[in-house]
């Protein structure tokens, strides 16, 4: 391609509302512009970076055995209904009605349509297993989209779908989806790391996440400093601390704590750390109350918490519902006289003579202990990992840092089968629920965590899989006749080995191509300037490094393959 017949419309400037190198760059490379918050136009450049993606993504899934198919973007809102995710989902949800006033929704996802397909058409063990993608796009109303195409409204995904007879079955698929992913990030030359994770609103009992770590990814992740265990913040659990039965136990004392309601505000005031103070936090579930504790340094994870609660959703108490328990402004509750269930998270059941609110306006209670001065219905691991606590499997140090997930893969089990009503019927004739799995790649993900992982000051650095060209030409100065009809014979003897190439035959000054190039990141560029004049040699230059390299014209295209061999 030539530079001067396609449509890559750089910037010199960073554009205002963007947060993250991926974003700016992005923009600045003409990969994409904005359409409207959280919506994106892919221009040329951009496009062929996702086709590269998707190819890569279409062979592995191929290659593993599952099927493609093409699934409705619309779907109707009863079929969310019966899976009962329209909660779930909450204002995240588009939808609308149709001119029939039927309600219809842009799909977030796509496991209630794929079961609905599966529960008309399989009806035999004979059938199964059967492992179902698609790419296709997907549309959430996100509340704040941003970091570009990291958090948008519209983005593409692979969705897969598994079905089994048994769990023996959906562990099989589950593995070959495991280790077809592992391929794919591994072809896309990105640092990957699996996680185990929480299922949230797709359910199911066990899911891993597939993170790129990265300073600027919303995700969370921990990892061990000594053995494999690795896990997502909602998941991760912390080896259980030690007890503290040595300590002599003091006397309960009221303390006054004039407007003080925060542990930061109390634990200043007393002179103590945050890890000598309980929080008490009132949640509600099915118009029952319950006190959840946890250290003043920790807090509550919901999703663990859910876990334990099961006995319908919770959320946090209303101040209402908070004073009427506690007899106290909001700020002061506390577990000593306190008459509801509590459960407290396995680091306060190890704690002696603490702090804790005192049920009573301006007013906290010291050297409070438990089984003495309050009692403890339920110890379980209900918060989130801080960094520094042990690891559950060796008792190493955890780490907490962030990252960009890619890829998430669900054991569903049932969840969806039985809603929807997927039924098969097995060897002695008898019915049964088909048994499900999920599997999930944000397409866009991978160009914006290949970005963020492979820049410099100047640019974008592509690998060469997913490079939207993999060698630019430059011509020093497109009026000189020996360098352009160099430049061009090139061209043409590249393009025709099969090599994508892409010759800036703009006239243009050589320092604006040089940052274009840099900028768009395309691996390998060939210079075609003075020196060909001087020594008959063209430059040969390695977005990835500094130094230059050279050739003559007749020695070029088995160098390039070479370069390019060892970029693989």
């Amino acid at each position: 391609m030539k530079w001067s017949k396609t449509f890559i419309p750089t910037l010199k400037e960073n554009p205002s509302d963007a947060e993250v190198d991926s974003h700016k760059l992005m923009i600045r490379s003409g990969m994409i512009r904005k359409l409207s918050a959280g919506v994106y136009s892919y221009l040329p450049l951009g496009t062929k970076i996702l086709n590269k993606v998707i190819n890569i993504i279409r062979d592995e899934m191929d290659k593993s055995g599952a099927i493609e198919l093409f699934l409705p973007a619309l779907q109707p809102l009863t079929l969310i209904e019966l899976s009962g995710r329209i909660d779930a989902f909450g204002d995240d949800l588009l939808r609308m009605k149709d001119r029939h006033k039927r309600d219809i929704v842009l799909s977030p996802t796509h496991e209630e349509v794929i079961t609905d397909l599966v529960k008309n058409e399989v009806s035999s063990y004979k059938q199964l297993p059967l492992i179902l993608y698609q790419i296709q796009t997907k549309f959430r109303d996100e509340a704040r989209p941003r970091f570009g195409v990291l958090r948008s409204k519209e983005f593409l995904m692979k969705d897969a779908y598994s079905f089994d007879i048994d769990i023996d079955g959906l562990n099989k698929s589950y593995k070959k989806m495991y280790d077809t992913y592992c391929r794919i990030f591994e072809r896309c030359k990105l640092d990957y790391l699996a996680v185990e994770a929480d299922s949230g609103a797709m359910g199911g009992d066990v899911s891993h996440e597939f993170m790129v770590p990265n300073e600027n990814g919303e995700d969370v992740i921990v990892k061990c400093r000594n053995c494999d265990y690795s896990a997502n913040i909602e998941k991760a659990e912390p080896s259980p601390l030690e007890s503290r039965d040595k300590i002599t136990l003091e006397d309960l004392k009221e303390v006054s704590t004039p407007g003080m309601t925060t542990i930061k505000e109390v634990s200043e005031f007393l002179g103590i750390e945050p890890d000598k103070m309980v929080k008490t936090l009132i949640y509600t579930y099915n118009s029952k109350n319950v006190a959840v504790l946890v250290r003043g340094d920790h807090d509550v994870n919901e999703s663990k918490l859910a876990k334990v609660i099961s006995d319908g959703g919770i959320t946090l108490a209303d101040e209402d519902t908070v004073v009427k328990l506690t007899n106290s402004p909001v700020g002061f509750a506390g577990p000593v006289g306190l008459k509801t269930q509590v459960i407290a998270d396995q680091a306060v059941s190890m704690m002696k003579n603490c702090v804790v609110g005192g049920n009573k306006a301006d007013t906290h209670i010291i050297n409070a202990n438990q089984e003495r001065d309050f009692k403890i219905d339920k110890v379980t691991d209900i918060r989130y990992v801080t960094e520094g606590d042990k690891c559950p499997k060796c008792n190493d140090v955890l780490d907490v840092s962030h990252g960009i997930e890619l890829g998430h893969v669900f054991k569903l089990g049932t969840r969806y089968s039985d809603s929807l009503g997927a039924k098969f019927l097995d060897s002695n004739g008898k019915e049964q629920s088909v048994i499900m799995g999920s599997y999930g790649i944000g397409v866009n993900r991978i160009l914006a965590a290949t970005i963020e992982k492979s820049h410099d000051s100047n640019g974008i650095i592509w690998p060469l899989p997913l490079a939207p060209y993999e060698v630019l030409i430059v011509p020093i100065n497109i009026k000189d006749e020996t360098i352009m009809n160099t430049a061009s014979r090139i061209y043409d003897e590249l393009c025709g080995k099969g090599i994508d190439t892409l010759l800036d035959d703009r006239d243009q000054r050589p320092g604006f191509k040089f940052k274009d190039a840099d900028l768009i990141g395309i691996p390998i560029r060939i210079t075609v300037g003075k020196r060909l004049k001087e020594t008959g040699e063209l430059e040969i230059k390695l977005r990835s490094e500094d130094e230059a390299r050279y050739a003559k014209p007749e020695e070029i295209t088995a160098e390039i393959r070479n370069l390019m061999e060892s970029l693989k």
